[in-house]
């Protein structure tokens, strides 16, 4: 397989072929933007999908989407509803406190049918149980409110990365890394690596954070973890990374992605701790390379990643490559 130097995000081309069927649901947070919802059905229906809107997707019971059965009653709609996609309307949070009622087996079942569930944020708490209880691949990609349902036009990767996996034809995600300093003794802060055939998984920082110790994270060995997060500052971060470092979490992972961390603020009293020392920090006590700068999280510029499929990771310089598409 042959890296190009070009892809900053680029690996996603759209492919039209042709309507889906979508199915929008609320296994978490509340909608709080109706407006932003109308915009994103409208959108997707104008993109020429069917679109089908749970009965409850804009129930309420303080900050969730509906009760707790409610929302679990949603899932299983969702899974039974024989659609392409199943994209949640939001994260925020609720899913964890729900994941004993989740009936995998069927929500496996339909991903065995082709059914693809789609979401982020909270939805890792989702995407993490159904791997460590049924070993199916969900897709980590946009939310219905926050990426269709913008202002304006949505972000032209999203949508392209989103068109392919709805066509079949997403075979992987390639960005350039931040530049970096080489390390103390002068080797690149990530060297060349090719890593074959490890499991992608990870999501929301915290989410995964919360999963420790519960039979809802999946014990991947070898893998390839990704993590982003929002609202966190970087000491925060660093504390949630050393978790899993104690954990033995990190030291059985092939590599560590880390894709965007926004929405915070550092302090006076911080004195020059930032984001990136928690990254130089993460890179002396492991020894899978750190990589940096992923298009995945809360921003609008996102690819779309398999969780618990095997991928392929390159690097070479500041050019990275997952690759999970038939191998050539």
């Amino acid at each position: 397989m042959s890296i190009s130097h070009d892809h900053s995000t680029e690996d996603c081309h759209g492919h039209h072929h042709g309507p889906q069927h979508i199915y929008i649901y609320s296994p978490a947070g509340s909608i709080r933007d109706k407006a932003a919802f109308k915009r994103a059905i409208a959108r997707l229906k104008a993109m020429g999908h069917e679109v089908e809107v749970d009965p409850d997707a804009q129930a309420v019971h303080t900050r969730f989407a509906g009760d707790d059965a409610t929302r679990l009653a949603a899932i299983h709609r969702a899974a039974a509803s024989g659609a392409d996609v199943a994209l949640i309307t939001r994260g925020a949070y609720g899913l964890t406190r729900i994941l004993p009622g989740i009936r995998y087996k069927a929500v496996a079942k339909a991903i065995d049918g082709g059914m693809k569930f789609v979401g982020l944020s909270d939805f890792t708490a989702f995407q993490s149980a159904v791997l460590a209880q049924t070993g199916a691949v969900t897709w980590a990609g946009p939310g219905l409110i926050g990426d269709f349902g913008v202002e304006g036009e949505p972000d032209d990767i999203m949508l392209a990365c989103f068109d392919d996996l709805l066509t079949g034809h997403g075979e992987g995600a390639g960005w350039r890394m931040a530049k970096e300093k080489p390390q103390a003794d002068g080797k690149p802060a990530v060297p060349d690596v090719y890593v074959k055939s490890a499991t992608l998984w990870g999501g929301n920082l915290a989410v995964l954070t919360g999963l420790v110790g519960t039979p809802y994270l999946p014990a991947v060995r070898g893998g390839i973890l990704f993590v982003e997060d929002v609202g966190e500052h970087p000491y925060r971060i660093e504390r949630m990374l050393t978790q899993l470092l104690h954990a033995g979490i990190l030291s059985q992972q092939k590599a560590v992605v880390l894709g965007q961390f926004t929405n915070y603020k550092l302090a006076p009293h911080d004195k020059g701790f930032k984001l990136q020392s928690v990254v130089d920090w993460l890179r002396s006590q492991i020894k899978a390379p750190v990589l940096t700068n992923l298009p995945f999280g809360h921003v609008q510029t996102k690819v779309v990643l398999p969780v618990g499929a095997k991928v392929s990771l390159s690097v070479e310089d500041r050019d990275a490559l997952l690759y999970w598409g038939h191998q050539h």
